[in-house]
């Protein structure tokens, strides 16, 4: 590999690979109608789409159906947007609930539907067009992929196969594994006894690559933010001044990788 490659390619998946914003509001929804014991399953008709609008303010699964909670007891958009790390803990707190119990919740209301209905669940989900095949033409390289996720890593294997990458189960990262980002890819680089590794990260969250940089032993990981995804235009004007941090268009995403520097 040249420098103006990797070896070691780490890819998220939600928002990088895969758009679900209608599958994520759906089950959401279903979640929230369970915990809050609400009985008209019918959301509002603009809640879909403020839940989207908003979809950049989640870092892990369970704060989606908090989320939709925040929006229906009228809490502004802008004030979510700001806010959301306090406004999600006291939530919780105002209804005696903990973070764990809502992620289990919304993972069995995952797997129940996938049961019962996988076509119609799968049909929720979009790949960003030029992704599949830039994973497969990856793959085919040489380079080692890794998707590195908070989603749990079953779903997402369910996902790829159904577009026809079989990736090993070790080379998905996802929530069950219950650690940071920044400590999956110190494993990853550790894991190739080449000094001249080369690891290239791209993620949709800015926060998680600025989490990242603060890693001394990880200064020669390669970051990208990928501007299509589940952020805001002042989180992409921020990477665009962070010299250490790359903004990565999904046209130039299909392109070789020295396209991307």
């Amino acid at each position: 590999m040249t420098a103006s490659s990797p070896t070691i390619l780490a890819l998220d998946f939600d928002g990088v690979i895969c758009d679900g914003l209608i599958e994520y509001f759906e089950v959401a929804w279903r979640t929230y109608c369970e915990i809050w014991s609400f009985t008209n399953d019918t959301p509002p008709d603009d809640l879909a789409l403020r839940f989207y609008r908003l979809r950049p303010v989640i870092e892990t699964g369970w704060e989606m159906p908090v989320l939709i909670k925040a929006l229906v007891d009228g809490i502004p958009d802008e004030k979510i947007l700001h806010e959301w790390a306090s406004i999600a803990p006291k939530l919780l707190l105002d209804d005696k609930l903990q973070a764990r119990e809502i992620g289990a919740k919304l993972d069995k209301q995952r797997d129940e539907w996938i049961t019962t209905d996988l076509d119609g669940w799968l049909s929720l989900h979009r790949f960003y067009p030029g992704i599949i095949e830039k994973i497969k033409l990856t793959l085919d390289s040489g380079v080692k992929l890794y998707i590195v996720t908070t989603k749990e890593g079953r779903f997402v294997q369910q996902l790829l196969q159904q577009e026809g990458v079989n990736l090993p189960a070790e080379a998905i990262i996802g929530k069950e594994v219950k650690r940071p980002k920044y400590e999956i890819l110190r494993d990853l680089k550790q894991k190739v006894e080449n000094k001249a590794v080369s690891l290239w990260f791209v993620e949709d969250r800015l926060k998680t690559l600025q989490l990242v940089q603060q890693q001394a032993d990880l200064e020669d990981v390669k970051l990208f933010l990928a501007d299509w995804g589940y952020n805001t235009q002042a989180e992409r004007e921020a990477a665009q001044n962070d010299p250490r941090i790359h903004l990565l268009s999904l046209s130039l995403f299909s392109k070789d990788f020295s396209a991307w520097l």
